[in-house]
C-alpha cells in the first residue's frame, strides 16, 4: 500500500521532502493543508495559495498518482443523523474496502468526535457489536487522524469547531498501542488540529500493560476505564479480556497510574437491567474504588441484536449514582446521543453488513 502523508509527524514530513528534493522550509505549507485546513485536494489548494512551481511539481509526480504518495481521505459509504440534530454517524470506508464508524455528538457549546481505533475487536464483550464481529486489523495514525479531519470538514462547514475527541469506537485502543499514540501526537500538535491533550480521552477495557505503559510514558491523554463487572466473575462474563486482566490486576494498575501520573481515572459502568444495576453492585463498586482520584459515568446500555440485556430502569440508575456520591466518588448519568442512528459502537456497521447478507442476489 503506497505511503500515506496522513501517517507522517511533521519531522517525517520534513524529511520526505528533503529525500525528494524539496527544501525543508516546505514542510510547514504542506502540512497546513493537510491538518490545519484539513483539505482533500492538495493541488486544488496548491493553485488557491500558489504554492512554489517545485512544490507543484512534486504533488505532480508523487501524489495520487500510482505508486506515489496518497492522503487518508475517508469515504463515506453511509451517513445517519440523528432526529434530535445533535448526532451525526458515519461508515468510513478505508483504502482496503474496511470500514469503520465515526460519531459526531453535539452538546451545548461543544461537539465531540468518537473515533475508531481498529477495524472489528479483539476484546469480545458480549454487549457491544463491536465485540461480537471479531478483530480484522489494527488502523494506522492516518486513518485514525483521518476520522478527526473528516469531523472538522463537518462542522466548519456550518461554522462549529470540534473541541473533544473520545476514542471510544470501534476497536481496543491500547490493542493498538503504537498507532493510537502516534495518532494522537499528530491531532495535538499545535501546528494542525491543536486538539489539547486534556480534550482527548482514551478508552479501554483493561489492557493492564497499555495502562502500565502510559503511566510510564506520562502520556498526557485522559483515561477511560470500561469496568462493568465488580467482581472477578461478574466482569469476565461480560469482558472476556477480564480473564487475561483479572479485576484485581486491573485495580492495581491504575492506583499505579493514579500514583505516577497525578490524574483523575474515568470508569465507565454500562447499566444492564438485572444484571450490574443494583445496590448492591454500586456499593461494591464504591469500595473496589476507594482511595482512588475516580469518575464514574454510568452509561444507559445500548441493545444490540446480539445480546439479550436490557437497559436499566431511570430509576434503578438514580439510585446507583446515589450510593456513588454518597462514597464520595463523582458520578453521572451519560447523555444519551444517537440512538435512532445506532449510535452504539458498531451498531451501524453490523447493521449494514446484515442488510447486505439479506439483499437478494443479482440475476
Amino acid at each position: 500500500m503506497p505511503l500515506s502523508l496522513h501517517d507522517l509527524t511533521f519531522d517525517e514530513l520534513r524529511d520526505l521532502l528533503v529525500a525528494d528534493g524539496l527544501r525543508p522550509a516546505h514542510v510547514s505549507t504542506v502540512w497546513n493543508a493537510l491538518h490545519f485546513r484539513a483539505e482533500t485536494d492538495l493541488e486544488a489548494r496548491a493553485v488557491r495559495d500558489e504554492w512554489v512551481p517545485p512544490l507543484r511539481r512534486w504533488l505532480g509526480e508523487k501524489v495520487g498518482g500510482e505508486g506515489g504518495y496518497t492522503m487518508d481521505h475517508l469515504a463515506v459509504a453511509s451517513h445517519m443523523p440523528s432526529g434530535d440534530g445533535l448526532t451525526q454517524k458515519f461508515l468510513l470506508r478505508l483504502q482496503d474496502g474496511q470500514e469503520i464508524e465515526t460519531v459526531i455528538m453535539g452538546y451545548t457549546g461543544r461537539h465531540t468526535v468518537c473515533v475508531s481505533t481498529q477495524a472489528g475487536c479483539a476484546m469480545g464483550c458480549v454487549f457491544c457489536a463491536t465485540g461480537q464481529m471479531g478483530f480484522v486489523r489494527h488502523l494506522r495514525p492516518g486513518e485514525i487522524v483521518g476520522q478527526v479531519l473528516h469531523a472538522q470538514r463537518i462542522l466548519r462547514a456550518k461554522g462549529e469547531r470540534l473541541r473533544n475527541i473520545v476514542l471510544m469506537g470501534m476497536g481496543e485502543p491500547l490493542h493498538n498501542y503504537d498507532n493510537v499514540m502516534k495518532a494522537l501526537d499528530l491531532i495535538s500538535d499545535t501546528r494542525g488540529c491543536n486538539i489539547g491533550p486534556s480534550k482527548i480521552s482514551v478508552s479501554t477495557v483493561g489492557v493492564v500493560p497499555g495502562i502500565l505503559r502510559l503511566a510510564a510514558e506520562n502520556r498526557p491523554y485522559n483515561l477511560a476505564i470500561s469496568l462493568h463487572g465488580s467482581t472477578e466473575a461478574e466482569r469476565a462474563a461480560l469482558i472476556p479480556a477480564n480473564q487475561r486482566w483479572p479485576l484485581a490486576e486491573l485495580i492495581a494498575a491504575c492506583r499505579s497510574y493514579g500514583q505516577q501520573t497525578g490524574r483523575r481515572i474515568f470508569f465507565a459502568w454500562t447499566l444492564i437491567a438485572g444484571v450490574n444495576d443494583t445496590p448492591e453492585h454500586a456499593r461494591r463498586v464504591a469500595t473496589l474504588l476507594a482511595g482512588l482520584d475516580a469518575h464514574v459515568n454510568l452509561i444507559p446500555l445500548n441493545e444490540t441484536a446480539g445480546y439479550s440485556g436490557r437497559e436499566s430502569a431511570e430509576s434503578s440508575a438514580d439510585v446507583f449514582q446515589a450510593i456513588i456520591q454518597e462514597a464520595g466518588i463523582p458520578c453521572t448519568v451519560r447523555q444519551r446521543r444517537g440512538i435512532d442512528v445506532a449510535a452504539g459502537c458498531g451498531q451501524l456497521k453490523a447493521e449494514k453488513q446484515k442488510n447486505r447478507r439479506l439483499q437478494p442476489a443479482s440475476a
